[in-house]
Parts: C-alpha cells; structure tokens; sequence
C-alpha cells in the first residue's frame, strides 16, 4: 500500500550533513503540527526502517551519589537549594552498587546507569566511579553514567574503564534554558557532549517535557539534539515529576498527546538513536506507554526506582510488555 502523499511530504528536513540531517525548527513544528494518526504513521514507517518495532530495550538506573547538588535546576529535588526530603548521601560503596547491576541484569536489563549529583566531578570521584564501570561491565552489561560537567581528560579516563555511554541531558531549549537553570550555561553543556565525543564514548542526550515551555521551545530542543554531529545514540525524553518544594511543582500536567508527539517528533528526526521513556513513566497509563512505542519509544528505564523518584516495578512493567505481544531487546546498542 502506497504511502499517504501528504504525510510523506510533510516537514521535510532542510538540509544534509556530513553523516547526519539537519533540521530547522520550522520543520520539526511542522511535525509536531500533522494530525496525530497522521504523526504516528511517519514515525512508524521510520521505526520500522531500524529497528524491531515489537522489542524495547531495558535499562535501569541507580543513584550512586544522592542529593546536595549546588545546581539549581528548577525542577531537580537533589538541588541543595530546595527543600524537598532528598538529604544529602555519599558515594555508594562498590558492593552496593554491584549488588545492584546484579539484580538489574536478573530482571532482564542490558544497560545499567549510575547517576550522581555532582555539578562536575572532582579527580577522585571519577576513579571511583571507574572502578564501577569496570566491574560492571564485567558482568556483561552495558555501562552508562551521568556525573555533570566533565573536565578534561575525565571521559578519556572514562572509556578506558568501559564505558559505553556518557549521559548529559539539554533539558530543554537555549531560549527557554534560562528560566530553567542559571548555575550552568547551555554552552557549558555542549562543551561536556564534546569531551563524550571527542573521548569515543556514545551519548545518552534528551530533555524534559512539562517545564513550561511551549510547543515551539519543546521543538527548539529538539531541533538542537537531532542537529548535534552526529544526534544522540540514545535519546531519553523525561516527563516532567512535579516534586513538592521544586519551583516547577505547581506547574500544569503537559497534555498526554503533546508528550507522545514529542517522542515521534524524536523518532523522525533522529531515526537510529534509541528513544527512551525516562522519568515520569510512573504517572502515565498503559495505554499512554503503548501509544509511546507506537510513537517510536524502544527503550525504557526499568525496576523500581528512577534516582529519587518512583518509577513502575519490574513485573507490571513485564506484564505489559506481554500484553503488548513485545519483547526484551536482548542486543547492544
């Protein structure tokens, strides 16, 4: 069956580059303006073109290092300057953490991410958390950690250890960045994707959904991760958690469809990165999720706990996936 002219030539990308395609952020408005059948069918045909749409790769997150964050990212409840019961820990011990990835891997995850609350890492703290990717690679998983800010000679240290991927979120777009955070630039955090790059590490690069922006910052984000050379392997997009004594905790739900359209917009946009549900997981429905991999989402974090907020347990999200007719991703990405 032939494809849907309209749909097929609807917000084309404006230009290519060396190894990927560049796209404005009039386009990607274009996408995100198509009636919503219309979006999901696009994504679908680019899935599909990839990836196995039926499996979902799995990962899981831990927190080695919670809370006292000098950030003041408006929407973190780690932040020092907010008053939200995170108190402030220590770097887990090793043992802690590989106990850990061990369970992570029995439920069935192939990628284990530790987070710490740092805004950068000092020299110490990197050997630490080297020796943790290590012995975690070790049992077979994939490895990936965010720690803020690195300076030189940090992500080379890094990859030497094995790791795979290095996570640095945009959060959101440069116009509306400002209202969001004001302890870092945006430039300091393409300065940090840079040193990724340039060390040979694979980037885990997304943004937030629901900080109040609106449709054409959420595209401006976007437009800035799909146009990074080359786009993020992987791509999480978070839904906004409103916790209690962050400045974003009055802030209004995003609609539902707006969310999903975000995740096809990645899709389309960026076709061979892999699209994760990140936080905010635990306030959506099945049927939310499902449209979600409908969208064009083919990873998801996974257990029980998503750094300091809730995210859904490994059965139900198990059961899910069998009544979805879908499939742990068993391969590396």
């Amino acid at each position: 069956m032939q494809a849907d002219p309209a749909v097929a030539t609807a917000a084309r990308p404006v230009t290519s580059r060396r190894n990927c395609t560049s796209w404005d952020v009039e386009a990607i408005l274009g996408l995100y303006e198509l009636p919503f059948a219309d979006l999901l069918y696009r994504a679908q045909q680019v899935h599909r073109q990839h990836f196995d749409a039926n499996t979902i790769q799995l990962s899981t997150l831990l927190s080695i290092k919670t809370g006292g964050c000098p950030e003041d990212c408006a929407y973190c409840p780690q932040s020092a300057r907010y008053e939200t019961g995170v108190e402030a820990e220590k770097l887990l011990p090793m043992d802690e953490v590989l106990e850990a990835a061990r369970a992570a891997k029995a439920n069935g995850a192939t990628r284990f991410c530790m987070g710490a609350a740092w805004r950068s890492p000092k020299p110490h703290q990197v050997d630490a958390v080297a020796g943790m990717v290590q012995a975690v690679k070790a049992m077979g998983l994939e490895t990936c950690v965010t720690l803020g800010m690195l300076r030189d000679g940090q992500a080379e240290q890094l990859r030497e250890a094995g790791l795979d991927y290095y996570n640095h979120n945009l959060d959101t777009s440069p116009e509306f960045y400002g209202q969001i955070i004001t302890t870092r630039t945006y430039q300091d955090r393409l300065d940090t994707l840079n040193r990724v790059r340039d060390a040979g590490i694979k980037v885990c690069c997304g943004g937030i959904v629901g900080l109040g922006e609106s449709r054409r910052e959420r595209a401006g984000l976007i437009a800035q991760l799909a146009n990074l050379d080359p786009y993020p392997e992987s791509v999480p997009i978070n839904n906004l958690v409103r916790v209690e004594g962050t400045p974003l905790a009055v802030n209004e739900a995003v609609d539902p469809f707006e969310f999903v359209r975000t995740i096809a917009v990645a899709r389309i946009t960026m076709p061979q990165a892999m699209v994760r549900l990140s936080a905010g997981r635990e306030q959506m429905d099945d049927a939310l999720q499902a449209l979600c991999f409908m969208a064009g989402a083919n990873s998801m974090f996974y257990g029980d706990r998503l750094l300091t907020t809730e995210n859904p347990q490994a059965e139900a999200d198990r059961q899910l996936l069998r009544r979805l007719g879908m499939r742990a991703d068993t391969g590396a990405h």
